[in-house]
């Protein structure tokens, strides 16, 4: 689908959802209400902008329009779903914003300020939020799917995103005051 703003196609979205969460004892993390409303849920509404999104992990119920799919095998990591669904895209999309399926504070003006932050250099593979400590949250980005398409190993199963992206060109994206808040353990669903 093509932005109407622009005549270049709209973004596509990767959701990463197949998590274990050891570190919140193996619940579905995804599905743990911030503010009512489960994380994925808020992930997939901040990618409202974007067609198509496309979930990576169990299929979860109240998400109408979105594609699923799996990493194989289940549980092998976050760039082995990043294969996963570039897989399924269509190849002319040629943007993709990749979030987590944790995020409690993204929201669609994320997105819009990524992409502009990757549109202002022509150069750059991807952009990415950095928090308030200078660390880049690599699973809060939006990318040039060339550059995927070559960062990704051809065997991903375990590889990490840190390793995969890092020496990609990267526009870095300061983060909005909570805007990088993901949640990894029960203290941080705290208020």
């Amino acid at each position: 689908m093509t932005d109407p703003r622009s005549e270049r196609p709209r973004p596509a979205g990767i959701v990463l959802a197949g998590g274990a969460a050891r570190r919140m004892g193996g619940v579905d993390k995804a599905m743990l209400r911030v503010g009512g409303t489960p994380l994925l849920h808020r992930v997939v509404e901040a990618l409202r902008d974007v067609d198509p999104v496309v979930v990576v992990g169990p299929r979860r119920e109240g998400l109408p329009g979105v594609r699923w799919t799996r990493e194989e095998p289940p549980g092998s990591g976050p760039v082995a779903g990043l294969a996963a669904a570039l897989a399924v895209l269509e190849h002319r999309v040629d943007t993709v914003a990749v979030l987590a399926a944790d995020l409690a504070g993204v929201t669609s003006n994320t997105i819009t300020r990524l992409v502009a932050a990757l549109d202002s250099d022509e150069e750059a593979d991807g952009a990415v939020l950095v928090d308030a400590d200078g660390r880049r949250q690599w699973l809060v980005g939006v990318w040039r799917r060339r550059s995927l398409d070559t960062a990704v190993p051809a065997d991903p199963r375990g590889a990490s995103l840190r390793g995969t992206l890092g020496a990609s060109s990267i526009v870095e994206v300061p983060a909005l005051a909570g805007e990088a808040h993901d949640v990894d353990s029960p203290d941080d669903l705290r208020p």
